[in-house]
């Protein structure tokens, strides 16, 4: 049995982490660290685990490295910029999926200009349905988990941009994140009555963190550089990210749906719609799926991807378990559901 810590498991990501890791088979809960909770029963943070007395009697520890030192296997939920310095002080030898930005980078300009501070590096890329990742994962005790709207957009494009089905330098990229997907800090922002009924942008003009994350890892997959504009959104919803992609392309709708369904077949997570069926946020809450359409604008020589997940689970902790069943050797689907919670 594989011995988990959480680092940063007073957040909604850890709390996430928490509630998967309680019922795998193969990795058993150890140490949950948080900051300015240290000394907190799990219980009076997160109280949807007060009825299970193994859990709710839990009592976060601090974050540092004395803490961990009984673990095996860290995931780290921690804000962007801070996993790398606890990292330095971390054995090689012990297992890392980090759920921060901090090490999926390959461009030091990109990381000053996106996310500023020291670039750390970059660690193995954890997208698993991405072809060629698993192997890199499973060869690796650093994984770089992706970011929640990264996930969704790159699970969107990328078998049509290994296909050289849509054209790399024209996609426009429309996706609205709920709350949660912000952190648990408060903001007057995500204030309930700043939230409820009205929709938002934030970011825009091609300054949220994720875009060089996305063309970074989707130029590899279409073997020449990729361009994306991308326009985020804050929807009154607690989770879940509905991303709506339109690309330039010559391809009929028959070829895009073959190329995304030859793409992920055999994927426990990936679903292709049957056509006419479009994603839905509460299809995929609490689960680790995500689900996909396409429809073609012949009109316009122009593809729409649309694509549905959960931001905490797909877009965060359940890719990380995902990722650390496959580094450790384990079924990939291991404490994991691609079944969501509906209504």
């Amino acid at each position: 049995m594989t011995r988990a810590a959480i680092v940063g498991a007073s957040g909604y990501a850890g709390a996430e982490l928490i509630r998967i890791l309680h019922t795998h088979p193969q990795i058993e809960l150890g140490v949950i660290a948080a900051g300015s909770n240290a000394g907190a029963s799990l219980a009076s943070v997160h109280p949807q685990f007060s009825g299970v007395p193994e859990l709710a009697s839990l009592v976060f520890a601090t974050t540092e490295p004395a803490s961990l030192a009984d673990c095996d296997l860290i995931f780290m939920a921690l804000p962007h910029g801070e996993s790398a310095a606890l990292v330095a002080k971390l054995p090689l030898d012990v297992s890392i999926v980090d759920l921060g930005a901090d090490f999926r980078l390959e461009d030091p300009y990109a990381w000053q200009q996106y996310y500023g501070g020291t670039h750390a590096g970059q660690w193995t890329y954890g997208l698993p349905e991405i072809h060629g990742n698993r192997a890199r994962i499973a060869g690796d005790n650093r994984i770089a988990n992706p970011g929640c709207y990264a996930t969704a957009i790159q699970l969107a494009l990328a078998p049509l941009l290994a296909d050289q089905l849509a054209q790399p330098d024209d996609i426009v990229v429309v996706a609205a994140s709920g709350t949660s997907g912000a952190g648990r800090a408060a903001k007057v922002n995500l204030l309930g009555s700043e939230v409820m009924g009205s929709m938002s942008t934030y970011k825009v003009g091609g300054t949220h963190q994720h875009t060089p994350e996305i063309e970074q890892s989707l130029s590899g997959v279409a073997g020449q550089p990729v361009q994306i504009n991308f326009t985020p959104m804050l929807a009154p919803m607690s989770r879940g990210i509905l991303a709506t992609i339109s690309v330039k392309s010559t391809a009929s709708d028959v070829q895009l749906r073959e190329a995304l369904t030859q793409y992920y077949t055999g994927e426990p997570f990936v679903s292709v719609l049957p056509a006419g069926q479009l994603p839905v946020t509460s299809s995929t809450y609490g689960s680790n799926a995500a689900h996909i359409q396409v429809a073609k604008d012949e009109r316009m020589a122009r593809a729409t991807v649309i694509v549905a997940i959960d931001n905490l689970v797909k877009g965060a902790a359940g890719q990380a378990v995902q990722n650390a069943n496959i580094m450790l050797g384990l079924h990939e689907a291991s404490g994991l559901s691609a079944i969501g919670v509906a209504p």
